[in-house]
């Protein structure tokens, strides 16, 4: 049995549902920790600023280290209650709320800190970006990482085939400009890996301009590889918008059938009302989208 303490923070640390103001609360304020922890980061990475006020920086990191710390370890302890019936154990249920997306996230956004605690001579400003990730905690309280999931989950096969197609016109092309340009250009294309990069660059209509092609058969190369890139990239970008926006179109028709329900009566009701609520936020839905919906439901009704 689970304790009312573990429930309420297992409650607390999900989206705040209708009408519970202390989880909403909550929210917001772990919402604007990690805003503010951006932008510090941001400021830490200029000389002057982190010379003028590196005792701020600092104390404001341990501050939100103990915060997401906490965040972490309440994860941990209320992961059993995120799906009871699927689990075994409590064990198990721990062992994949670290390994997943969310667990990742909130332990790669505390790690540099410990790890620079630990190892306090090493170099490891590197791993001082890695407090960026911060900032993808939000996708706990915002659907739209998982709506784009979903949405390219839906069309893989389509995805894959596009992808497949980009992965032959980025080899051939790195190969082909290799074989035109490695005598001419015996640095930026002295092998068919290092002809990659300039590939890549080019395919996806990037164009840096550092390397360019000089010869005859090198520009007509460089030609064919833009034009491809191009289109490959259009293919691409098409399938994921199109899914995307026929996932959100199913959510939008959902909500209406649940407004059609609804208004059976001609009314709805206070239970009702709080329901479409909470769908809506679920949806991530904005309170405008939603009236509009159950005004042209109404209008038709009537």
């Amino acid at each position: 049995m689970y304790s009312k303490l573990q429930k309420r923070t297992h409650t607390l640390l999900q989206p705040a549902k209708f009408g519970d103001s202390k989880s909403r609360s909550f929210d917001n304020l772990l919402h604007g920790l990690i805003f503010l922890n951006l932008i510090a980061v941001t400021l830490d990475s200029v000389p002057s600023l982190r010379a003028g006020y590196s005792f701020y920086f600092d104390y404001f990191e341990i501050f939100s280290v103990v915060v997401f710390s906490a965040d972490f370890l309440a994860r941990l302890w209320t992961a059993p209650l995120e799906n009871t019936k699927k689990q075994k154990s409590s064990f198990n249920a721990r062992l994949k709320y670290i390994f997943s997306f969310g667990g990742i996230i909130d332990s790669l956004s505390i790690l540099p800190f410990y790890l620079q605690a630990i190892f306090p001579g090493a170099d490891l400003r590197v791993l001082r970006a890695l407090r960026l990730l911060r900032v993808l905690k939000l996708s706990s309280y915002n659907s739209a990482l998982t709506d784009l999931s979903h949405a390219i989950l839906e069309e893989r096969k389509s995805f894959y085939a596009a992808l497949y197609i980009f992965l032959v016109v980025f080899v051939v092309a790195s190969s082909l400009i290799y074989y035109a340009e490695h005598q001419v250009h015996p640095t930026a294309f002295s092998s068919i890996p290092d002809a990659m990069y300039w590939a890549l660059i080019t395919l996806t209509t990037v164009g840096y301009g550092d390397i360019t092609p000089v010869t005859a058969m090198g520009k007509m190369i460089a030609a064919m590889a833009a034009i491809s890139g191009v289109i490959v990239m259009a293919l691409l970008t098409g399938i994921v918008a199109t899914s995307f926006a026929a996932h959100m179109n199913q959510k939008k028709l959902f909500f209406e059938a649940q407004v059609r329900e609804a208004l059976k009566d001609g009314k709805i009701d206070s239970d009702e009302h709080r329901f479409l609520e909470e769908l809506r936020r679920h949806f991530g839905m904005s309170k405008r989208q939603a009236e509009k919906l159950i005004k042209e439901v109404r209008d038709n009704n009537s």
